[in-house]
């Protein structure tokens, strides 16, 4: 299978793009997929004269379905292959599965997922039966040895995940749990066939998403990435490289991450997942953060990293605390891991610093000495009355501008929940009644002097707080939102298209130079 190469952080004319994650898009089978609807949203990008299309992070997600809590670094999302191009490679026909009727804009996960993976399941067993000679299969023999240093972990803790109910690894038997070569070989023969199975998920995921992705930039649409700088406990990652984190004699941690209260949670984030052992990590020449940002960007133009003040310091909360707010901030591996990044992907490092949150002058130096563009948030710059580098004629070039992210209400959500001072500053700033409030703040953002300038696509279509994507400090209900293709009528097209242009964030021309 042709991979991209990866691509090197280029000055750029100004552009904008959509946040929008795979799942949101529209379909028969209950989520978004890398099917037919995911090409017309690439086309109505292409129409509305944007460069950038945003997602969350691709891999695997586990309870919570949430994109920052994956199985595995360097995997796939199932869930997100498309059944109608997987007929179309003959590998499953009607007969093989039953339709039924889904909510249009809501992912009820707990329905979705047997429902996919049967049907996936079905598609592994038609692809066994084809011949050794057939395309699909050669592909998928060269792809499972060009990818096994990750695979063949991902793909057996799946298969004995399985096999033990789904519980996490630290209650497996101690022979797969804290494997020797010889237990890892016999659980490895005797789950064979459903190792098997995840692999081939793996090869249908990589060739549907590449071919995708190269359908985007021949159209000149770069994909923004984004993965979180931490990750799950019960992965691949922490069961096959204990050793790179802060783990008991059992596999638990000692400390887990979070952030303390903040903007967003009154008693902090407790995120759960195990702690670096940085020095372990310095001491291999940071090999597998090297391999998992090499793996990423085969996915991506530009990869945003999730929490990028975690790398200047990080906040450790003992494990088995019931929120964030006890916790201690400790020292991360600060420019030495740049350094690193910097002799495998060059100086022009294609790195988004997601630097919200607090933010102190070490991580601000971080970022600025590695020459990587941070993130502005238009809602943050009106919570308060007063002044705040968040307000946008305070914005560098050297930036990417979003009225909100996947952990913002709406805009329009969030305008109607703010106190009348707040939103009279606001009318003030922009010279608007704030009828369509929405559009003033899409228009802030592609005017700021940001390089970069993302829009949710909840925003583009005026809605409240029902398509919020994400609430952060709250389980249930995200990550669900869905639109249908109605939404993206000619209306919005040519607004959309409109504002573009107006502030300049097209395609390079002689009127319009880098």
């Amino acid at each position: 299978m042709k991979q991209p190469e990866i691509p090197s952080w280029k000055k750029t004319q100004r552009k904008s793009g959509v946040l929008l994650h795979p799942t949101s898009f529209p379909g028969p089978y209950g989520i978004g997929d890398l099917g037919p609807s995911a090409y017309y949203f690439i086309n109505f990008l292409e129409e509305t004269a944007q460069q950038l299309w945003q997602v969350l992070p691709l891999g695997p997600t586990g309870y919570g379905d949430s994109p920052y809590q994956s199985f595995s670094s360097f995997a796939g999302q199932p869930l997100i292959i498309s059944i109608d191009l997987l007929m179309e490679w003959k590998l499953l026909s009607l007969s093989d599965f039953s339709y039924r009727e889904w909510e249009a804009v809501c992912v009820n996960y707990g329905e979705v997922i047997p429902y996919k993976m049967d049907i996936l399941k079905k598609a592994y067993a038609n692809f066994k039966n084809l011949s050794d000679n057939n395309e699909l299969k050669k592909a998928y023999l060269t792809f499972v040895k060009e990818e096994k240093n990750w695979l063949e972990n991902y793909a057996t803790f799946m298969a004995v995940k399985d096999y033990h109910g789904g519980v996490m690894w630290t209650e497996w038997e101690k022979d797969i749990a804290f494997p020797t070569t010889a237990s890892l070989k016999k659980w490895q023969d005797k789950l064979k066939d459903e190792i098997g199975c995840y692999q081939f998920f793996q090869f249908a995921f990589f060739k549907q998403w590449f071919e995708l992705k190269e359908y985007a930039n021949q159209k000149g649409i770069e994909i923004i990435g984004d993965i979180p700088i931490f990750v799950a406990f019960d992965s691949a990652d922490v069961w096959a490289n204990k050793d790179l984190f802060m783990l008991d004699t059992k596999g638990y941690p000692t400390s887990v991450a979070g952030v303390p209260p903040d903007y967003f949670s009154a008693t902090g984030q407790l995120w759960g997942n195990p702690l670096y052992d940085w020095k372990k990590h310095k001491a291999e020449g940071y090999k597998w953060w090297i391999s998992r940002v090499t793996q990423n960007l085969k996915l991506c133009d530009y990869l945003r990293i999730d929490h990028f003040r975690g790398f200047a310091a990080f906040w450790a909360i003992p494990y088995g605390n019931e929120t964030a707010i006890e916790g201690e901030w400790l020292p991360g591996p600060g420019e030495d891991l740049f350094k690193a990044f910097e002799k495998a992907f060059g100086k022009e490092m294609p790195i988004i610093a997601e630097d919200l949150g607090l933010i102190t002058p070490d991580v601000e130096e971080l970022r600025d000495n590695f020459r990587l563009p941070g993130m502005k948030i238009l809602q943050f710059g009106f919570e308060s009355l007063g002044e705040n580098g968040d307000l946008p004629h305070y914005y560098s070039r050297n930036s990417i501008c979003y009225t909100g992210t996947h952990d913002n209400d709406t805009t329009l959500g969030w305008y109607e929940k703010l106190p009348e001072e707040s939103k009279d500053k606001i009318r003030r700033y922009l010279n608007t009644d704030a009828n369509s409030i929405c559009w003033d703040f899409i228009r802030l953002c592609f005017g700021s002097v940001s390089k970069m300038a993302v829009v949710p696509l909840q925003d583009i279509l005026c809605f409240g707080s029902f398509s919020r994507m994400n609430t952060p400090g709250i389980a249930a209900g995200n990550w669900q939102w869905r639109y249908t293709a109605e939404m993206l009528n000619p209306s919005v097209s040519g607004q959309l298209s409109y504002v573009t242009k107006l502030y300049g964030r097209t395609l390079l021309t002689e009127d319009n130079p880098s």
